[in-house]
């Protein structure tokens, strides 16, 4: 297992590799309305922790020791990072969220208007499936790009995360059931993390029962990454967070510690930690430590 700096030191070198892909993700060639681009781009480059990418890279290097693994699996990591970008861009217009600032900044909308915001989404959105392709230009087998994009178009879709924003848009306090808000929290977010993971397997190689071993460790990972969420808008530090804390509260919006208690979302949060571990050291992977360390990671996370 990794020092807890060890991973920090991964953590910020994978980020750092990752955004220089994401700067050169669109290319300079084609004819795009410079406000459009600027858009696209300004919210692509805002920061932030870049897990979803960061997962692809190390399902990628852990399914087998293959030298190229993360090389190849950078397009599929800009992708998700894209679709992830385009899903907050949307989330914070003001018929959603109506967010003003997110990471730190202003939102899209409140920079460029929010017809441009829109465009920039739809932009980054497709440009996602295009990205992938680029995957099986450096080296990836067609058939674990195709089942790649086919994944992408459903997590990140109807059944997946757009069904997940369109319940959690349907919900409210008082009416929404913990059974609808596990829903929504397993497609909203943890469909995300569940792509990422299989994406990053797949270019590695594996069989289909670690497929199978991983994406119940995503779906567990992911679920907990949320509920972990519920709880620092609650008591975060906004500073930490770049966002407004309670924001959850205040938009009457039902959360795991509105519905269970601090206490008791704090220790499920453990507990799904603890079952996407046990998940994935019965993938039975070459090298699981860095996935382990990230679930580790995350369950003490402050931001």
């Amino acid at each position: 297992m990794r020092t807890s700096l060890a991973l920090a030191d991964y953590l910020a070198r994978s980020v750092l590799e990752i955004e220089a892909a994401l700067k050169a993700s669109i290319p300079e060639e084609w004819d795009i309305p410079p406000a459009l681009r600027e858009s696209m781009m300004y919210s692509l480059e805002a920061g932030g922790k870049r897990l979803r990418p960061i997962l692809v890279l190390s399902a990628a290097e852990a399914v087998k020791q293959q030298e190229r693994a993360r090389e190849i699996a950078m397009p599929v990591a800009c992708a998700i990072e894209m679709i992830h970008t385009y899903s907050l861009i949307h989330d914070d217009l003001p018929a959603m969220d109506n967010d003003d600032y997110r990471r730190g900044k202003p939102t899209n909308h409140k920079v460029y208007g929010e017809a441009m915001a829109i465009l920039a989404g739809d932009g980054l959105l497709t440009h996602a499936f295009y990205a992938v392709t680029r995957a099986a230009g450096l080296g990836a087998p067609p058939e674990a790009a195709l089942a790649i994009i086919a994944d992408l178009a459903r997590l990140a879709g109807a059944p997946g995360m757009v069904g997940g924003q369109a319940a959690d848009i349907l919900g409210e306090q008082g009416v929404t059931s913990l059974e609808e808000l596990e829903y929504i929290h397993l497609h909203k977010t943890s469909d995300l993390i569940v792509f990422s993971v299989l994406a990053g397997a797949r270019i590695g190689g594996a069989a289909p029962q670690q497929l199978d071993a991983l994406q119940l460790f995503a779906r567990k990972l992911g679920l907990a990454f949320q509920i972990q969420d519920d709880i620092l808008d609650l008591i975060g530090d906004e500073a930490k967070l770049g966002k407004p804390v309670q924001s959850d509260v205040e938009q009457h919006k039902v959360t795991y510690p509105y519905l269970i208690g601090l206490e008791k979302s704090e220790a499920l949060v453990e507990q799904l930690t603890g079952e996407a571990k046990q998940a994935l050291a019965d993938a039975k992977l070459a090298m699981p430590d860095t996935l382990h360390d990230i679930a580790e990671y995350l369950m003490r996370r402050d931001h």
